[in-house]
C-alpha cells in the first residue's frame, strides 16, 4: 500500500504511549494499534484531527505517500 502511517514515529518523538494516546483521543487500543501498524483501510478526519491535537503535529507528519517504484528503493 502506498500510504505509510508514521504514528509510531510521532508517538516516539512526543514520548507518548499507545495507552496515553488512546485516552487522549478516546479511541480503543485495538483501533489505534490497527492504525499504527498500517492495517487500517480508512481513517476519519475527526480521528486524524484528534490525533494531531494530542500529538501536536500535522496530518502530513502521520501519513506519507510512497509510490510503488520508490517503495522498492526505500530502506
Amino acid at each position: 500500500m502506498p500510504i505509510i502511517v508514521n504514528l509510531d514515529v510521532m508517538m516516539a518523538k512526543r514520548k507518548m504511549s499507545l495507552n496515553e494516546l488512546s485516552e487522549k483521543v478516546d479511541l480503543t487500543l485495538s483501533n489505534l494499534s490497527i492504525l499504527k501498524t498500517g492495517k487500517a483501510k480508512a481513517v476519519r478526519f475527526s480521528t486524524l484531527e484528534a490525533i494531531c491535537k494530542a500529538l501536536d503535529c500535522q496530518p502530513g507528519d502521520l501519513l506519507e505517500f510512497v509510490s510503488e517504484e520508490n517503495k522498492l528503493i526505500r530502506p
